[in-house]
């Protein structure tokens, strides 16, 4: 099983499920739970609205969130007055949410807490950034919305992905559907040349000629491809599309003559369907990022909030044959 050093190895780790239900909290518990004596290393938040014992959406029970003596934790007011456990409060933010401005506090003692910290992930980027300056190591951020954009390595530097029955209750469409992601988290990264020319760049389609060049083809986005002034491969097989990548894109691309290589921002920007992924790639396309995601883990939840349970030894052997990584039912684990 994964342990805390192989976190603390990154700035900051997101806890991002593919659907919800599927074990986010859990797994965040097992790494709250095994930081031992160096839970002052870690700083702890969320987007959203997590550690609630009924789920409002499906109304089934959850874990709730324990947070270790020592760990610094970020949310509301209005959750931070509700807090079951002693803390020293560290700073108040200037920035508002839905439920008051963010606290920073450590905890003097192991309590209950509900956490909701910023409401997006440029305020996200922000508290990782000002949890450095307190020494902290590495923030971890858990994903209440199952948004795949906190793992954009953009926001946080590393990830694990949480998957299990609420995404299906077929083992073989389960694996499909998480290997179809862990093969996006695993995209080929372009080399440092073209991240400095690119990086900058936050709209648009862009060819990348042979000598070098980026070239505008004055496409403010995909989603207007038939307003594109000719072809989009007139300066060569090899573009850049800095924002969403659609089916429609991809299965444009895929009816070009030749074979054509798209670089995009990180794989959360891909938002296409496996079928079209794969039909892509089977035209000869490829797809390289700009920055590559690091993948810590994968942990599944065998049951569903239907009641549904699948065989979680068969499920992660199911799993790691396809993946090739280990694969951990946290919950079993724990």
């Amino acid at each position: 099983m994964f342990e805390p050093e192989d976190i603390l190895r990154y700035r900051s780790l997101a806890i991002v499920g593919l659907a919800k239900n599927t074990g986010k909290t859990e797994c965040l518990n097992y790494i709250l739970r095994k930081a031992g004596d160096r839970a002052s290393r870690f700083a702890l938040t969320s987007i959203g609205v997590d550690g609630e014992k009924t789920d409002r959406v499906c109304q089934t029970e959850k874990p709730e969130i324990t947070v270790p003596e020592g760990m610094v934790f970020v949310t509301s007011e209005k959750h931070y007055r509700e807090k079951r456990l002693v803390a020293e409060v560290l700073d108040i933010s200037d920035e508002q949410t839905a439920l008051g401005r963010l606290v920073t506090a450590r905890a003097v003692t192991e309590g209950k807490v509900l956490l909701s910290g910023p409401a997006h992930t440029g305020g996200l980027r922000r508290l990782i950034a000002q949890m450095q300056k307190r020494g902290v190591q590495t923030t971890l951020v858990d994903g209440a919305l199952s948004r795949l954009s906190l793992a954009s390595p953009t926001v946080t530097e590393a990830m694990v992905l949480a998957t299990g029955a609420a995404v299906s209750g077929n083992i073989a469409e389960l694996v499909r559907q998480t290997k179809y992601v862990y093969e996006l988290v695993g995209l080929e990264e372009v080399g440092q040349e073209w991240q400095d020319k690119l990086e900058g760049i936050e709209q648009g389609c862009w060819a990348l000629t042979e000598d070098g060049q980026v070239e505008d083809l004055h496409l403010p986005s995909v989603f207007m491809l038939e307003k594109a002034e000719g072809s989009l491969l007139r300066d060569g097989c090899r573009l850049f599309v800095a924002g969403a990548v659609s089916d429609k894109l991809l299965q444009h691309l895929r009816l070009q003559k030749r074979p054509v290589e798209l670089v995009v921002r990180d794989f959360t920007r891909i938002f296409a369907l496996p079928e079209s992924y794969y039909a892509f790639l089977r035209k000869g396309g490829r797809i390289r990022v700009l920055h590559r995601s690091r993948l810590v883990a994968v942990t599944v939840n065998p049951v569903a909030p239907s009641g549904l349970v699948l065989d979680s030894e068969r499920l992660c052997r199911e799993m790691e044959d396809a993946l090739h990584i280990p694969v951990y039912d946290v919950k079993r684990a724990g």
